[in-house]
């Protein structure tokens, strides 16, 4: 039976509305790197990863151009991916460390990995009118994890893009909240019959920070073992 979230991803993975996204998505596709040269890049909007019924979510930016958009997964591929499933198998969250493509026998626990931006923008910089064109399917994949206690936000452009989304469900204080590296917010339910939300801040692991030691694995791991206990992952 075809869930839900399934049909999302079919959705996210055929989308064309950002021309500006499409055209250099499906250029990179093309030329590639040379490393990659033999490969078939995927090319396309990218799904998020991890179980339906995740009690983590983890938010990026964007998939990278030689990275996600390549493999069709999200993080998988490149350094920044490196960094992030090294520090979810050492925190008990990924079933290994590594992450090369789909099929490789990554499996996540608990943990969901998604992105405001699904495909992979020139710079990395996706503009804000393609931030709020794709947040429809950030706020509809938040919906279906009804699961989530806990997010892990990598990065001040996915905190920003992301609090209007949680909006919707949770009471976002005013002003609203600002980013930082291991803040932690909680957002109490509009609903009565549903616990807070967990928020948490981490630098991105993008190679700016990792590589200067602005964000160290140490760093990393600390933020997703306290999003892991928030979430009921683990003790």
């Amino acid at each position: 039976m075809t869930t839900p979230l399934a049909v999302l991803d079919r959705e996210i993975s055929d989308c064309r509305a950002c021309p500006r996204l499409v055209e250099w998505r499906e250029r990179v596709a093309r030329e590639k790197r040379a490393a990659f040269r033999d490969q078939t890049y995927w090319g396309r909007p990218v799904p998020g990863f991890g179980p339906a019924d995740a009690r983590l979510a983890i938010v990026g930016l964007a998939p990278a151009a030689h990275g996600a958009n390549r493999t069709g997964r999200m993080f998988t591929g490149d350094r920044s991916g490196d960094v992030l499933y090294a520090a979810l198998h050492a925190v008990g969250l990924a079933s290994q460390p590594t992450a090369t493509w789909p099929g490789d026998g990554l499996e996540l626990d608990g943990v969901r990995i998604v992105a405001p931006v699904r495909c992979a923008p020139p710079e990395n910089k996706p503009t804000p009118a393609e931030r709020d064109t794709c947040r429809p399917f950030l706020e509809r994949e938040l919906a279906l994890l009804t699961g989530v206690r806990a997010v892990v936000v990598l990065g001040g452009f996915g905190w920003q893009a992301l609090l209007p989304v949680l909006d919707e469900g949770w009471v976002v204080p005013r002003p609203r909240p600002r980013f930082g590296h291991a803040v932690r917010v909680e957002l109490a339910s509009r609903r009565p019959d549903r616990d807070p939300l967990q928020l948490f801040g981490c630098y991105h692991v993008s190679q700016q920070n990792t590589f200067t030691g602005r964000l160290t694995p140490a760093m990393l791991e600390e933020v997703l073992a306290g999003a892991a206990r928030a979430a009921g992952l683990r003790d």
